[in-house]
């Protein structure tokens, strides 16, 4: 990384191939020290709520300093500052209004990324561009076209990219998975993700006084979303959703629960190609959503009817048994043999082994469990849902050529994106 070259470098020159010079303990790493040449640096963008709460965990590495933060709002640059600064013991943490600041430093090896929704696949981009190595909090597109867009900027660009899909690394769920792997729930015939509602909103809040761009840039926090009057509550964590309701909680909360289904079905190189909206005996449309792969494995996606096992419930389900968990970690099998090598696994979730493996891809240059391809998977199997339950009516879709067979439904593969915040 620059940083490290670039110390190095200075530790030659300073030298000049004669006598070693003295440096303190801290400098060379010694006494339970990281050394500045072995230290990954870091910017942080668009920190508020679940994003401080990662570059919390990011901060309680030795190896990374942070060196920036950036944030549309004067409110969330400042609280985020603090925070780095009083980890650092200094005041140099800077701040940033625009992204595009931050990722044209050289000093800086990688970012995390925790915008509004809207903005994820757009700023993963224009980092990878800059050569900056990513973190970026679910869901990483909105659309079919800002999944693809996505994983060729990455491919490119040969930058490190880990979503926040920091269930692959929980203990709980590797253990679910791994019943599915070893053959011991026998052939899989289902797998359950629960979702929520699927539908979208378009409603606007009446428009109020804008503050100024030091306060609030108001341009920048809509990003590539069609522009609105402001109103205080969307740039509070309660408004968000009727800003970035292109694909309303498809790809904002089952970017996690197909994730993990993909996973277990070992289904992470393609989706599904049938999807089916759901209906009750009276014709009403239900939030649930069925799709078949093409082996004939049933992807079922439903709101309910879990056993209470926590938030982004999974169920696996096969011929010789079943086993389902959530995030309150605890894990249930149909039968005590299934309960072999289950732990007692932390309650609640928890990003730190997601972070550190990031961390470590970050110094090897390997793929992470949440690289862009598995990523951009689930999401095209997330934004497949979210179109079928729009239309109300069954499609098929090409893995291939990533067709469907309905043109109406290729149409919502894309949605427009606002000059000058665009993927061009």
């Amino acid at each position: 990384m620059s940083t490290r070259r670039h110390f190095l470098k200075t530790l030659a020159v300073l030298t000049g191939g004669a006598a070693p010079l003295v440096f303190p303990a801290s400098v060379l790493g010694r006494d339970g020290t990281v050394a500045p040449s072995n230290k990954l640096t870091m910017g942080g963008v668009g920190l508020w709520g679940r994003g401080s709460t990662v570059l919390r965990t990011f901060l309680q590495h030795d190896d990374v300093k942070v060196l920036a933060v950036c944030d549309v709002q004067s409110c969330r640059r400042d609280f985020n500052k603090e925070m780095v600064d009083k980890r650092n013991g200094d005041q140099a943490c800077d701040t940033y209004i625009d992204m595009r600041e931050l990722f044209e430093r050289k000093d800086i090896d990688f970012v995390l990324i925790a915008t509004g929704n809207r903005w994820h696949a757009l700023a993963s981009i224009w980092a990878a561009r800059a050569g900056k190595d990513i973190y970026c909090e679910k869901p990483v597109s909105m659309s079919l076209y800002e999944a693809h867009a996505l994983e060729e900027a990455i491919r490119q660009y040969d930058v490190v990219f880990q979503a926040g899909t920091q269930r692959r690394n929980s203990d709980n769920y590797k253990f679910a998975v791994s019943l599915a792997h070893s053959g011991k729930l026998g052939k899989l015939k289902e797998v359950h993700a629960n979702i929520l509602w699927p539908g979208t909103r378009h409603e606007w809040l009446p428009g109020e006084p804008e503050p100024s761009p030091e306060v609030c840039d108001w341009d920048k926090f809509l990003g590539p979303v069609p522009w609105r009057p402001y109103h205080s509550r969307y740039v509070r964590n309660a408004g968000w959703y009727r800003i970035d309701d292109f694909e309303g909680e498809m790809p904002g909360w089952a970017s996690h629960t197909i994730d993990m289904a993909q996973w277990a079905a070992k289904k992470d190189d393609t989706v599904p190609v049938a999807w089916y909206p759901q209906f009750d005996e009276k014709g009403n449309q239900k939030w649930d959503i069925h799709a078949t792969y093409a082996d004939g494995l049933k992807l079922i996606m439903r709101p309910g009817g879990f056993m209470g096992l926590g938030t982004c419930s999974l169920r696996l389900v096969g011929e010789d048994g079943w086993v389902e968990t959530g995030d309150s970690s605890r894990v249930a099998v149909s039968s005590d043999r299934l309960r072999e090598g289950m732990g007692v696994y932390r309650d609640g979730m928890y990003e730190g082994p997601h972070v550190t493996e990031f961390l470590e891809c970050v110094r090897t240059r390997k793929d992470p469990t949440s690289n862009v391809r598995v990523t951009v998977n689930s999401h095209i199997a997330c934004h497949c849902s979210s179109i079928c339950w729009k239309l109300g009516r069954a499609l098929t879709f090409d893995p291939v050529t990533e067709k469907f067979n309905d043109r109406a439904a290729d149409g919502l593969g894309i949605r427009s994106m606002r000059e000058p915040y665009t993927l061009n």
